[in-house]
């Protein structure tokens, strides 16, 4: 029987995989090119883009519905009214290009936007002044070719840095912090100087930031930002500023999260914020308020950080930047946008001048009468050609066939009314204005520099920084999380956590406290705590573990039970996996850990089963005669036979001990005993 042809075969038949790919490919340029990455020349996105030209187009001086505006804007923009009337929201919130009316909503309260049929907007002045010139703008076909849209907008300024973007495409997403307004200008103006470029994201949420981790702003870039507390009367702490991207409904819930965990100790919260935040946290009796603060950046959102990943579109490509790069990139764009902006005022005033003269040529030297006995067009501009020859070389350019044609449209009432001195006048205006236009250009970095800082004094009051600089260092949870919690254990089963019925209580405790367990046979583990857990029988040594406890001293004597031999051990935890075991002691068939206690200055009295031909039968032990060595090392050998017990002693009795083996009887006897061993000549593994 013959086999039919395999999947894959038939895949590659039909071109599915190929197509597959292409199809696929295609999309993900589109996602990344024309919807969710913003341009590196204007900052904006295509829906952003589009909304602005919706605007320009609609700006009659009065404001607009919201749902008019997205409607006129589906002319552009195919992707339903849904995401332009989110989008415009989030530039109306904003509150640089777009003036609004009505209710636009919250972003630090989290309330949201009315209805479109129920708000308002028009483009601001600032807008109107920095992001058009039709003159500047090139136009492509909409999606339907039914109408033109701007392939980019001539914006003299960098909106990318002062809005911020954040965006997720095909395998890439972008995110731009917002920065300060008119540190960006002054930004701008450093750029066109050479000076070196330094700026920090500014929220318009306030707060306080650490940017110790801003590298420029560039890929891997992060900053913490903190909420603003102040202490209020008795045990209320009062939150007046809350992070970027966080609202006062997000920041209670995690308040109220917290204090479930036991994290936190609360009596209430209560949101009091209308136009300013107000969030006010009571906290039970007994708390002190610096560690409740500290505990609310630890486990809430009070503290946030955040990450930058400038990904913009330049030339059709994405590509990764950094701010200062943004920075230098608009201040050259603006230098080049004003120059060309120039430029056309420049010819457009030649143009106007050239034509002013050629009409007081026609009207002063009455040309205009040389065309009364012509038949023709021809005739008509021969004519008046004629007529100017005499009078060319007072003209700054050639006379056209375009001049002729427009002498040919001056209104006689015009001829009858004519003010030769007036004219004068309007050419003398032209001539000042072409020479300070030709200054500029001479000294366009200049004329930039004067730009922005005009931007500057007309619109930077009101838009000084508003998010505090400042540096601190993180909060460890477990140093200030609230203990609600106790710790109990079943030393026999094995069994630890914060349920009662364990039977021995240990200590207070948090659900991120770790725990640190030694067990008899040698086993040792960190592990978080939690409400039952099971770590291993017979536990002889337990412990909230802080990381302060990976310093402290651990002393102990274990037994290698395949060979009897004692060994004295002092070593530091230092670093751990949770609920990963380590062993103390080092042996084929196991150990067993016969004293366990940490710290210095510690003494034992170890005693050795009993055994013929064994006179000496105990040793004391000062621990500080052995080195602390690693956690991985077997220690020093105590004793070659069998150990019964090790206990701690006092110095007092160990001093008494050592006094009486210095005494002359003492002396003999132990020469007499070549098998006899001490502490205090500790023999070495």
């Amino acid at each position: 029987m013959k086999k039919g042809p395999s999947p894959t075969q038939r895949d590659s038949d039909l071109g599915v995989r190929s197509t597959y790919k292409e199809y696929f490919l295609q999309y993900a340029s589109y996602v990344i090119t024309d919807r969710a990455i913003p341009s590196a020349e204007d900052g904006l996105k295509p829906v952003q883009r589009r909304i602005l030209h919706s605007l320009w187009e609609n700006e009659d001086g009065r404001y607009n519905k919201v749902a008019n505006l997205v409607g006129h804007t589906m002319k552009y923009h195919p992707h339903g009214d849904a995401s332009i009337y989110s989008a415009l929201v989030g530039m109306g919130q904003k509150d640089l290009l777009i003036d609004t009316q009505g209710n636009w909503g919250n972003p630090i309260t989290g309330d949201s936007a009315a209805a479109a049929r129920y708000i308002e907007a028009r483009l601001s002045t600032f807008a109107k002044e920095v992001v058009f010139a039709p003159h500047l703008t090139q136009n492509q076909l909409s999606y339907d070719g039914r109408n033109k849209e701007p392939v980019l907008l001539p914006i003299r300024f960098p909106l990318l840095l002062a809005t911020g973007a954040e965006g997720i495409a095909v395998g890439m997403t972008t995110r731009v912090l917002p920065h300060n307004f008119v540190e960006l200008l002054e930004g701008q103006i450093s750029a066109l100087q050479g000076k070196e470029i330094q700026i920090y994201p500014d929220f318009p949420t306030g707060g306080i930031a650490d940017v110790s981790g801003y590298s420029d702003g560039g890929p891997g870039s992060r900053i913490k930002v903190r909420a603003l507390i102040e202490t209020g009367p008795g045990k209320t702490l009062i939150i007046r500023e809350v992070p970027f991207g966080v609202t006062t409904e997000s920041l209670i819930d995690s308040i109220l999260a917290a204090n479930e965990k036991g994290k936190i100790k609360l009596v209430k919260v209560e949101d009091n914020s209308a136009a300013e935040v107000e969030v006010v946290v009571t906290f039970q009796r007994g708390v002190d308020l610096e560690q409740a603060i500290d505990a609310l950046f630890a486990f809430t959102s009070c503290e946030i950080s955040l990450t930058s990943n400038p990904i913009v579109i330049r030339n059709g490509h994405p590509v990764v930047v950094t701010i200062s790069e943004l920075q230098r990139q608009s201040a050259k764009l603006t230098r080049s946008l004003l120059k060309k902006d120039l430029e056309y005022k420049r010819d457009k005033l030649e143009l106007q001048w050239h034509r002013k003269s050629l009409v007081c040529l026609f009207i002063e030297y009455r040309i205009y009468s040389r065309i009364e006995n012509c038949n023709t067009w021809a005739d008509i501009l021969h004519e008046i050609d004629h007529g100017l020859e005499p009078h060319k070389s007072k003209l700054r350019r050639e006379v056209t066939k375009e001049d002729l044609t427009y002498l040919t449209e001056v209104k006689i009432r015009r001829i009858s009314a004519w003010d030769t001195k007036r004219a004068a006048q309007e050419l003398s205006v032209i001539d000042t204005e072409l020479k300070a236009i030709r200054r500029n250009l001479r000294r366009l970095t200049a004329y930039t520099i004067d730009y922005f800082q005009h931007l500057m004094a007309s619109y930077g009051s009101g838009r000084e920084r508003k998010t505090k600089l400042k540096s601190f260092t993180t909060v460890r949870a477990a140093a200030v999380a609230a203990k609600t919690e106790k710790l109990y254990v079943d030393r026999k089963t094995g069994f630890i956590g914060t349920t009662p019925k364990l039977g021995e209580e240990i200590s207070p405790c948090s659900t991120i406290d770790d725990v640190l367990v030694v067990l008899r046979d040698g086993g040792m583990t960190v592990s978080q705590i939690s409400t039952r857990k099971y770590i291993g029988e017979n536990i002889i040594y337990l412990k909230v573990f802080e990381s302060i406890d990976r310093d402290i001293t651990f002393n102990t004597v274990w037994m290698d039970l395949a060979t009897g031999r004692s060994f004295v051990k002092r070593f530091k935890v230092g670093g751990t996996t949770r609920d990963r075991r380590y062993e103390i002691g080092k042996s084929v068939k196991g150990c067993k850990i016969l004293f366990f206690q940490p710290g210095d200055g510690l003494f034992g009295h170890a005693k050795i089963r009993k055994k013929p031909r064994i006179k000496t039968t105990e040793h004391y032990i000062s621990f500080d005669d052995y080195p602390v060595k690693g956690r991985a090392s077997k220690g020093v050998t105590l004793s070659k036979n069998r150990l019964s017990s090790v206990r701690g002693i006092s110095e007092r009795l160990y001093q008494n001990r050592c006094q009486k083996e210095n005494q002359p009887e003492a002396k003999s006897s132990q020469q007499k005993s070549s098998s006899k061993t001490t502490s205090l000549f500790p023999e070495n593994d």
